[in-house]
This record gives C-alpha cells, structure tokens and sequence, in this order.
C-alpha cells in the first residue's frame, strides 16, 4: 500500500510541475503579446496623429481661406465636424462585425463585392494623387530655394522643378522597396512636431522678420468658396486608414478619445495656418505658404526644410495599399524579389510622370479634396454604415444627421469640379487627360515588361 501511495503521489507532483510549467509558459507567451501589442497600440497612435495632421494639407490652407474669404474658415470647422463623425461610424462598423480588418471589408460586408471594389478604387487613386502632391511639392519648394539649378543631358537643358522632382523621386525609391516599414513609421509618426514646427517658424517669419501681419483681406468671395472647401476637404483625408489603425490598438474603447484629440489638434493647427498666412500675403498667398516666405530668412528655412522631411519618409507609406494591391494582382506569377522590385519602380515613374505634367499644386490637391476625399471620407462611412447598422430603416435623428453630411458632402464633391473647370477650363481637362494618359502608360508598360520577363524565364528553364 505504501509503494502504491509513493507511486500515486509521484504521478501528482509530476501533473503539478507540468501544469505549473505550461501555466509558466502561457504567462510569458501572453506577457510576450501584450509587449507586442502595447508598443503597435503606442505605434499607431502616432501614425494617426501623423496621417491626420503631418501631412502637405496645412500648407494649403492660407490658399484655401484666401480664396474664400474669412467667413470660409467657418467651412473649415463644419467639414471638421463632418468627418470626425464619419470617423466614428467607421468604428461602430467594425464593432457590428468583428470580421472587419480593412477599409475595403467595410465596403464588402456593406454592398457585397461590388462595394469592397468601389472603395477600394476611390481609397487607392487617393492615395496615388497623394503621393504624387508630395513630389510635386518637393519640387516646388526646392525650386524655390534654389532658383537658378538646372541639369543639361546631352545638349538638353532640363528645368529645376523637372530636375528636383526626378531626384526626389530617386531619394525617396529605395524606400519603396523596403518591404519593413516600421522605421519610416517612427520617422514620419513625428508629423504633429513638424506641424507645430512649421507654424511655429512662419509665425515668426511674420512677427520678426519684416514680413508683419497687415493684410485684411477680404470678408467673403463667393467665386472661390469651392476652391476653398476642396482644399480644407484634402486636410482629412487619413479615413482609409482608420481600420487599420482601430484593428491595431490594444485599448480599442479608446478610439473615440485619440480620435476626438487628433481631429481638434489638427483643426487648431490649420486654422492657425490659415489666419498666420492670410494675415501676412493677404490675396498673394499662392497654393503652398512656404514659396511665399523670404528664402534668405533662417526661420522661413526652416519652415521650408521641415516641410520636406516629411513628404520623404511619408511616401513609401502612403503608397504602400497600392503597390501591394498591384502585387497581389500578380502574386502567382510575379512573387520573386525582382519582379517586386520592377513593379515598385514602376509605380513611382508614374507618379513622376504625373507630377511633371501637373503645374500647380492647388490643381492636384483641390481635387482629390472636393471629390475624392469627400467621397472615401465621408460619402463611402456614412453609406455602409447605414447599410451595416439596418440605420436607414429608422426615421431618427440619427438618419437625419447622416442624411444632412451625406447632401453636404455630395454637393462638395460634385461642385468643387465643376468650379475648377471653370475657373481653368480645357487646360485643366488636358491636364486630367495626360495624368490619366501616363498612369495607363506606365501601367501598361510595367505589365508588358512583367510579361516580357516571364516568358524569357521560361524559356531559359526549357
């Protein structure tokens, strides 16, 4: 009897220590996640923080009130309205289905297929125009610092715009063949510094360095309130994103607050832009503030450097959905490191293209602000989460409310266009015409040297 209590007692401290040693190793593998998903939760809020209010949307602004006359600021606080609350619905979207990860899920659990390609297309040129405003303002600004740079090829003299935005373009594609991002994650999650940067450092151009705050301008221009609500509409333009982000965050509750906190820095911000830069160039502020500001001037250089760090570390991230959206396309066919690498490539010689033939700024971002953005940051929420929710069978304020942004949005997105071919007519469609015309161009080329590849590769194995 003895043996066999020896034996039963062995058998129990045994089944302990292993039920101790799993429960030991359980209890590193959950602190191991819980370290891994505090720093992604710390990580994506600054990425929010850095889509919202680090992006090129703030130099635009003194532009945009200037267009529109001082009462036009009042547009930028209700569009600021309207799109936080579309962010919101975002979220209440993915509460109703745990399965939502992505914009484009919210599309596809909302309209079915055809929904998830609707967003997705509107979500993926966004970002394409986007990215491409970044060189565009790169080449700006430098051609601004350094007027009298060009580069001859062979008896062929090329401009300093053409020349800058080729060589950004240059500094900025090893970025988009990196294929872990996380380091230019924590490089542009400084948006916010940059922004208060900024605006810190034209203030002082304006009150230190000659330039003064005298300008009255003007109470209203009816003419160019469209323009005006295009471009305040481009400065929130981060809702893509918002699924991402919420899917990441360890304390998703937390969502509304960090939402609620970003959306009222970013619109102090650009509302201070706006009144610094109306204030200081009156109806001369052109599309950026920055080829405003005396370039022999130490703060108004840094006002200008500081803007073009970010553009820099900012496109590979921004252009990411696309280029991955592109590889999947060929991701039976085309998975090797090289053919990544051509599409990559590819990719960014036609957003060169297209920023070379785009002369003006205002034209790209007033854009992508009255239609684009209005469509993918308002319009496209407040549609699926009717749909999701079962909203639109309940006649409540709620309804009514989503109605009202879903009206206003529309008229912003169809109005804005229209207001810009007015304003610059046929120039404008033959600028749209050879955008469209050099993104299928490259498309296309990029897919015959894809196929061109493959086929030698095949040859080469029989």
């Amino acid at each position: 009897m003895a043996a066999v209590r020896a034996r039963r007692s062995g058998r129990v401290l045994a089944t302990n220590r292993m039920e101790n040693t799993s429960h030991q190793l359980k209890s590193k593998t959950r602190l191991s996640v819980n370290i891994r998903l505090s720093v992604d939760c710390n990580v994506n809020d600054l990425q929010m923080n850095m889509v919202l209010s680090g992006g090129v949307g703030i130099l635009s602004t003194p532009y945009a009130l200037a267009s529109g006359g001082w009462l036009s600021l009042l547009l930028l606080f209700l569009i600021a309205a309207a799109t936080f609350y579309s962010g919101l619905l975002i979220k209440r979207c993915m509460d109703l289905d745990s399965n939502i990860k992505s914009y484009p899920d919210i599309g596809d659990r909302a309209f079915g297929r055809n929904g998830r390609i609707i967003v997705s297309i509107f979500m993926n040129i966004e970002l394409y125009l986007v990215a491409t405003g970044f060189l565009i303002l790169e080449g700006d600004n430098l051609e601004n610092l350094f007027p009298n740079f060009a580069i001859e090829v062979g008896g062929l003299t090329i401009g300093g715009k053409q020349s800058f935005v080729v060589i950004i373009a240059l500094i900025i594609l090893p970025t988009v063949w990196l294929d872990n991002l996380s380091l230019l994650s924590y490089v542009s999650a400084s948006g916010v510094l940059a922004s208060i940067i900024t605006l810190g450092s034209i203030f002082s151009t304006g009150a230190f360095d000659g330039v003064g705050f005298h300008r009255k301008g003007t109470l209203v221009n009816w003419k160019g309130i469209p323009t005006s609500i295009s471009l305040y509409a481009f400065c929130y333009c981060a809702h893509p994103v918002f699924p991402t982000l919420y899917t990441s965050m360890k304390k998703k509750h937390q969502f509304s607050h960090v939402l609620l906190v970003c959306f009222f820095l970013c619109t102090f911000i650009y509302a201070s832009m706006a009144v610094f830069g109306y204030l200081m160039f009156g109806s001369e502020v052109q599309s950026q503030i920055t080829l405003n500001l005396p370039t022999t001037k130490l703060s108004s250089r840094v006002a200008i450097y500081t803007t073009m760090v970010n553009p820099i570390a900012k496109y590979a991230l921004m252009v990411t959905p696309v280029v991955n959206t592109i590889k999947m396309r060929f991701s039976t066919q085309y998975s090797k490191r090289p053919y990544s690498l051509l599409i990559s490539t590819g990719f960014v010689i036609s957003t060169v293209i297209v920023a070379l033939v785009v002369p003006f700024f205002g034209y790209l971002m007033a854009l992508v602000g009255a239609f684009l953005s209005m469509t993918a940051s308002v319009i496209l929420p407040c549609l699926c989460y009717l749909k999701i929710s079962g909203a639109y069978r309940r006649h409540g304020c709620e309804m009514m409310a989503i109605l009202g942004i879903v009206s206003l949005a529309v008229l912003i997105a169809v109005v804005g266009p229209l207001q810009l071919y007015r304003r610059y007519g046929c120039e404008m469609m033959a600028i749209l015409g050879i955008v469209s015309l050099a993104v299928l161009i490259a498309v296309v080329g990029v897919y015959q040297i894809l196929e061109t590849l493959n086929l030698h590769m095949k040859l080469t194995n029989e």
